[in-house]
């Protein structure tokens, strides 16, 4: 384990204060977790930016072509037709 002194203004170390007295962890824990969460949230957008990278356009669509033209909703799962609205107008006069 290593201990790592960081400086945050007083309402904000108050309000982190009020939290894990009510989730009944301590700030050792608060800390570690929200720097964890922070790790993954940063990690995951690198991962979803190299997976974007990597696209196939042709590739994309040729897997599209083969998904069968069907309807993809089925009929027990529908809006009734009196609660479904017609599309707004958007006329330019």
């Amino acid at each position: 384990m290593s201990t790592v002194t960081i400086q945050i203004p007083d309402y904000l170390k108050l309000h982190i204060e009020n939290l894990v007295e009510r989730e009944g962890m301590t700030l050792d824990q608060f800390f570690a977790t929200a720097v964890s969460e922070k790790i993954a949230a940063i990690e995951a957008v690198d991962y979803i930016s190299s997976r974007a990278n990597r696209a196939n356009e042709d590739a994309f669509q040729a897997a599209l072509s083969k998904i069968p033209s069907t309807p993809v909703t089925a009929d027990w799962d529908k809006l009734p037709p009196a609660l479904v609205s017609e599309p707004e107008s958007h006329d330019s006069n």
